[in-house]
């Protein structure tokens, strides 16, 4: 051999660099397979990552045999990829597209030639080449295969029957057809607004009306989960709002233009508050339920005979006149009730109201958000009942004393971190009840030193009595909850239609993803929710476990608990790392105890997480087609038990991640989301979705995954994974229902029929609150409302932006003729 043909047989810089690439990443994945291993977890990806250092290590010598190799390598990947996850498309992805890649930077031209011409003459010049493009292509088939396969969406229509019901009798009391005048349109909760000008034939024309901006912004002293998840209301020929700086807003409903506002001016040096959020107010009139040439004797007398009640972040209520923005001084002490009267811990920021009171006639029900994961000496989570018209205290019900609902004197004081309620709750005036959704005693991941009476109202729905404050019944959905899955979301109170006739009920979703239908007159169950047993093993020293748990038979559970082929990530490698985390980590299905780090055990996984799959967005209800619309989200999260002596938290963090104190405790928490090293989701999509229900048979009827990665990505790419959403469902007589929480910033109508999508827009900001609909009282035209404003903790863009659409004049105008 002359010395050119010695040359031309060298690899050249190109093969050596490719080499050394498949080497890097072969050294990678195998140095990360060998840890997987130890951890009982799976073989491929040893031999995988050496199957790519020897496929590498070819390339480097310039053999054609790396070719053969790496043929191989794919093929069984391939094959290992649809025995692991089956065609799923999104989940084929991370577990190929390395490889696929690889194996068509070989078969380019200008490397293939390479190779050719520096592996001598002897070989065959195709070695490995059809075997790598059959490889390949068979790989590309599959892709494609797998992209019409459809293992997330449920598809299902809602029969015709039922789309032509209306509701019947008094399913909005007090609400007139063309208000929304409580946070979730009326005391029932269901947010559902009558209006029918927008239909699935028509909402694609919908189009931006009008834009308000609030002026409110995140400050330099705010904390990071400042969030505008207001939900207005319209009632009085005003639009009424509050800003995340509670300050209340009236709006002309049909031009968006400013009628008054009220500035509260509250304390902003609020760095270490765990939140800064206002989700809604209240409306109250005196002569609501009265015809209009007979009014409320007082009326004519009265200061505010209508009223707007507003909490605020620095713990008081306050009264403002629904007509002019005044306060009404009458009302407490100059129109102001101070939250911490009664509370034997009194530092600012650890009481933080952040949900609307609830309202009956005679009756404001206040409660209120502490700080969680703090410590054990936190203010009480008490209820109280007020007089709308003075301010009166009339009675206060604090669950680690629930007898004693008389109010309480000078001197007395409330129970040191009573469970609360940082939710909305529902009324009903005429059975005389306010429907609570209970929170958990805080610290809320050990529970070994709760309050006795207390604990059997952690995270339950207690009926309480709208004059007296007294239990009329309670249903505890989580027993002894360790795991912060307490009810955020309002219940629904909706007439049933069921085989015994129509049945008072109360439909509360709860974060861990059962939802309980409940008789809300007794407290008996509609849907069966019986007890089954739940894991109890290596539970953290001093706490205990309930050994069984309700699980109602109507659940957007998963059907099967995540296992270590449900990890995911963009590549093998952040996949890899998932596979790793999971295995490192303590999961045992729904209610794995909290755990403490011990050898190669780092925690535990807690699916559902501290977000839950429902949240305080809750659920809506058509009450006529008994449809319930929802909004399920699926993220885990990692949480670790720290030993008092190895924790450094000191509390004040201005989220509720991160390593948390629970002074007071043996143990602080860490809590945080389960992410790859990259960032995103170790478990794999989808993460969102909306899903409807029957109730009359308490069947799912269509549930599809909702959203894209557009503003959660590093790359603005609208993947339509299904992401999570943070914020509540709308619906309306036309047969379409709104979502505006998704991460990515749309907001979306959908056919209640089948859930398909039938119009969306885009949001300047994230869009973190749940949308409502009215109709002009002037005009007729109705409109549908959202905040879009941002969420901190989220991280979605934050603004100040309302955001009204209608119909344009001809469409509204047809629609409101038939």
């Amino acid at each position: 051999m002359n010395d050119s043909a010695s040359a031309s047989a060298r690899p050249g810089p190109l093969l050596l660099v490719t080499g050394v690439i498949f080497i890097l990443l072969g050294l990678v994945l195998a140095g990360g397979g060998i840890w997987l291993l130890t951890l009982k977890g799976s073989w491929y990806y040893i031999l995988a990552g050496l199957g790519m250092v020897v496929a590498g290590a070819l390339v480097c010598k310039g053999r054609r045999t790396a070719r053969s190799f790496l043929s191989f390598l794919l093929a069984a990947t391939l094959i290992w990829s649809i025995f692991e996850v089956r065609f799923d498309w999104w989940q084929l992805l991370p577990r190929l597209d390395i490889w696929f890649a690889a194996a068509v930077w070989l078969l380019l031209p200008f490397v293939s030639r390479r190779l050719e011409r520096t592996d001598g003459a002897a070989a065959p010049r195709d070695t490995g080449k059809k075997a790598l493009l059959t490889a390949v292509l068979a790989t590309a088939a599959v892709g494609i295969f797998a992209l019409f396969q459809d293992y997330h969406n449920l598809h299902g229509e809602v029969s015709s029957e039922s789309m032509a019901a209306t509701p019947q009798g008094d399913f909005a009391p007090g609400v007139a057809p063309n208000d929304w005048s409580a946070y979730g349109r009326s005391g029932y909760g269901d947010r559902y607004a009558p209006a029918a000008q927008i239909t699935p034939a028509n909402a694609s024309q919908l189009k931006q009306a009008w834009v308000f901006h609030t002026g409110d912004f995140k400050g330099p002293t705010d904390p990071v989960e400042i969030a505008n998840e207001v939900t207005p209301l319209k009632v009085n020929g005003m639009l009424y709002l509050c800003t995340p700086h509670n300050i209340v807003i009236a709006l002309d409903p049909d031009t968006g233009k400013e009628i008054w506002r009220h500035d509260p001016k509250i304390n902003r040096d609020a760095a270490s508050y765990q939140h800064m959020i206002c989700r809604g107010v209240s409306y109250w009139d005196v002569n609501a339920g009265r015809a209009k040439n007979n009014p409320a004797p007082e009326a004519a007398t009265m200061e505010c005979p209508r009223r707007i009640f507003a909490p605020t972040m620095d713990a008081t209520l306050i009264a403002v006149n629904a007509d002019t923005g005044a306060a009404c001084k009458s009302f407490g002490e100059n129109g102001v009730i101070g939250l911490y009267h009664g509370m034997a811990m009194k530092k600012r920021g650890f009481l933080m109201p952040t949900s609307p009171p609830a309202l009956s006639q005679k009756m404001i029900v206040m409660a209120a958000s502490v700080t969680d994961n703090d410590s054990t000496e936190e203010p009480s989570g008490v209820i109280r009942g007020y007089d709308p018209v003075t301010g009166k205290l009339m009675w206060n019900w604090d669950a680690s004393k629930p007898d004693a609902t008389e109010p309480i004197v000078a001197g007395q004081t409330y129970t040191n971190n009573s469970p609360n309620s940082w939710g909305v709750s529902s009324v009903d005036e005429k059975l005389g009840m306010v429907y609570v959704p209970m929170g958990n005693e805080t610290p809320d991941t050990w529970g070994g030193n709760r309050n006795v009476n207390g604990e059997k109202y952690n995270s339950a729905i207690v009926a309480l009595d709208l004059a007296t404050g007294k239990v009329r019944w309670v249903y505890q959905t989580v027993h002894h909850d360790i795991w912060d899955m307490d009810i955020g979301g309002q219940p629904t109170l909706v007439d049933i239609d069921t085989l015994k006739g129509k049945v008072p009920s109360l439909v509360a979703t709860t974060k861990r993803g059962d939802i309980y239908v409940i008789d809300r007159r007794d407290g008996s169950l509609v849907v069966p929710a019986p007890e089954k047993p739940v894991p109890t093993g290596n539970v953290a020293a001093g706490d205990r476990v309930s050994p069984t748990q309700p699980f109602s038979a109507l659940t957007f559970l998963p059907e099967k608990n995540i296992s270590e082929t449900d990890m995911w990530g963009t590549t093998p490698f952040d996949q890899l790392a998932c596979r790793i985390i999971f295995r490192q980590h303590r999961y045992e299905g729904p209610f794995t105890p909290q755990t403490v780090a011990s050898g190669r055990i780092k925690g535990a996984i807690i699916s559902p997480g501290p977000l839950g799959i429902f949240e305080w967005g809750g659920a809506a209800v058509d009450p006529g087609r008994q449809l319930l619309l929802l909004n399920p989200d699926y993220m885990g999260f990692l949480e670790r038990l720290v030993p008092r002596a190895q924790a450094t938290a000191k509390g004040g963090s201005g989220t509720e991640m991160g390593l948390q104190p629970q002074t007071g405790t043996p143990f602080a928490v860490e809590i945080k989301p389960f992410l790859s090293p990259l960032g995103f989701p170790c478990q794999a999509p989808p993460w969102g979705y909306v899903a409807a229900v029957d109730l009359r048979t308490m069947k799912k009827v269509w549930m599809h995954k909702n959203g894209t990665t557009m503003d959660s990505a590093p790359v603005p790419i609208p993947l339509p994974l299904g992401v999570p959403s943070l914020g509540g469902m709308s619906t309306t007589g036309g047969g379409v229902a709104f979502l505006s929480s998704t991460l990515d910033y749309y907001i979306r109508g959908y056919d209640v029929r089948n859930g398909k999508v039938v119009w969306k827009a885009r949001l300047p900001f994230g869009g973190q609150a749940t949308p409502m609909s009215y109709v002009s009282d002037k005009t007729g035209k109705q409109y549908v409302v959202v905040m879009a404003g941002g969420h901190g903790s989220l991280g979605t863009k934050m603004g100040d932006t309302l955001i009204a659409f209608a119909l344009p004049e001809g469409a509204a105008a047809a629609e409101k003729a038939k």
